[in-house]
């Protein structure tokens, strides 16, 4: 389909809370779909939300079948369409983490979020999902369905000492990779 461009921070439009998705297994989603996996691929994410590109759905994706260069250390993650999600914490734990964004290229900062997530929502067909899942695989869906909310990475920062330019934090990463 298409690699679109991926709205940055500053635009109004990720600030949007986006609509639900009404028709699954329809053309218009599909190719929604496709185009958040090649624009993911292309800008060697760990997952996209529907926002980033400009959609006002629900709709993230993330994971895949290789190690991202973005993350090299991290563990893979299924790779999965998530439309309609809703995340549930199943402790009150946190933990803390460095993260990214395709819309905040550059940058990084430590982020808590919850260290293990129930979520459930719709395939792109309309088939349930839900999962329990911890550690990498939770950073990613919370802050890929933060997107859904209107909300970036940087929001959630509580210690502004801790974001910066990827090259200054982590001068071993080729900053090349976080663009």
């Amino acid at each position: 389909m298409a690699v679109r461009p991926i709205l940055k921070m500053g635009d109004a439009r990720l600030l949007r809370v986006a609509r639900p998705v009404q028709a699954f297994a329809s053309p218009a989603l599909a190719e929604l779909v496709q185009d958040l996996f090649d624009t993911m691929h292309d800008a060697n994410g760990a997952g996209i939300a529907a926002p980033q590109i400009g959609v006002d759905l629900q709709v993230v994706i993330f994971g895949g079948d290789a190690v991202n260069p973005r993350y090299p250390d991290r563990p893979l993650v299924p790779r999965t369409v998530l439309c309609n999600p809703q995340i549930t914490p199943l402790s009150a734990d946190e933990e803390d983490g460095w993260e990214g964004c395709l819309s905040v290229p550059g940058l990084r900062g430590l982020v808590p979020r919850w260290q293990r997530i129930r979520y459930t929502g719709f395939d792109i067909e309309g088939a349930p999902i839900d999962r329990e899942v911890e550690g990498w695989h939770a950073r990613v869906v919370q802050h890929e369905c933060d997107h859904l909310l209107g909300k970036l990475y940087p929001m959630r920062i509580r210690d502004f000492s801790q974001f910066g330019f990827t090259g200054v934090l982590f001068p071993e990463l080729d900053p090349a990779e976080d663009d």
